[in-house]
């Protein structure tokens, strides 16, 4: 620490800004540039170390899994509402990400405190992982809550869940926040309930397993989402006509048809 550093009102441990040098959390930042990628870079600077090569492909993964869900989701209807009525970008990306809340993206890190607390739950009366969420979705439906992060208003089957986990066990992650959601499943399904893991649940446990502070968690969710809302924002500004009056169901899509990945089969 620099003498001035030391005589600073306050410090900040996150980006170091000098003539000619940025660096973030030690490293600077030129030198990651084109070394590591976005979601290593989010990695990095949320908990101050540079990830593995596998688990910057996870994260790369988790902020890929949450980049858009369509026009209906309150984020992308209130950003382009806002868009509709002459708002600039920075507003109406903005107005977006304020709707990031409890109910719509708050589910990745309450579902993950719900996992910590049936992880503890087990380890404190000595029972299994699938008896502590037995009887924590028991004291749930009995006090009128829901488990945060199972379930989902459009799949059966969320699609994201399956390839998350996959390459979270391929990064060596799968601590007791994923056998505990595992759990949780088993325990739906046991009482004739069928609520599978939805993306938001899987990406709570990933993260949690990896160690990181589930108050970031939601913030993970706002950094994946920004590129969806400034598409839409755009799409709004460029293709519709102001202040008209958005449906947020009968909506269809004009995009490109279905296209597989380049070198696959399907492309």
């Amino acid at each position: 620490m620099s003498e001035a550093d030391r005589k600073a009102t306050w410090n900040t441990a996150i980006t170091r800004v000098e003539p000619n040098r940025v660096s973030v959390r030690g490293y600077d930042i030129a030198e990651l540039m084109g070394r590591v990628s976005f979601g290593a870079a989010v990695y990095l600077i949320l908990t101050g170390d540079l990830a593995s090569a596998p688990i910057a492909r996870l994260m790369d993964a988790i902020l890929v899994a949450s980049i858009d869900h369509g026009a209906t989701p309150p984020s992308a209807l209130t950003a382009r509402t806002v868009a509709s009525t002459g708002a600039t970008l920075s507003a109406a990306v903005a107005a977006g990400i304020m709707s990031i809340n409890r109910h719509h993206g708050g589910a990745i890190e309450d579902c993950a405190r719900q996992l910590k607390a049936i992880a503890d739950r087990a380890t404190s009366k000595s029972i299994s992982l699938d008896e502590a969420a037995s009887s924590a979705l028991a004291a749930m439906r009995e006090s009128g809550e829901r488990m945060p992060g199972f379930g989902h208003r459009y799949h059966t089957k969320d699609p994201r869940t399956a390839r998350l986990f996959e390459l979270a066990r391929e990064a060596g992650v799968d601590g007791v926040h994923m056998k505990a959601a595992r759990a949780v499943e088993k325990a739906f399904a046991d009482a004739k309930k069928a609520l599978p893991i939805n993306v938001d649940g899987a990406i709570g446990a990933i993260l949690a397993d990896l160690g990181m502070n589930p108050a970031a968690f939601n913030g993970i969710f706002m950094i994946a989402r920004t590129p969806g809302l400034v598409a839409h924002v755009i799409e709004e500004q460029t293709r519709e006509k102001p202040m008209r009056r958005i449906d947020p169901v009968n909506h269809g899509y004009d995009g490109p048809s279905p296209r597989g990945m380049p070198g696959t089969s399907a492309s």
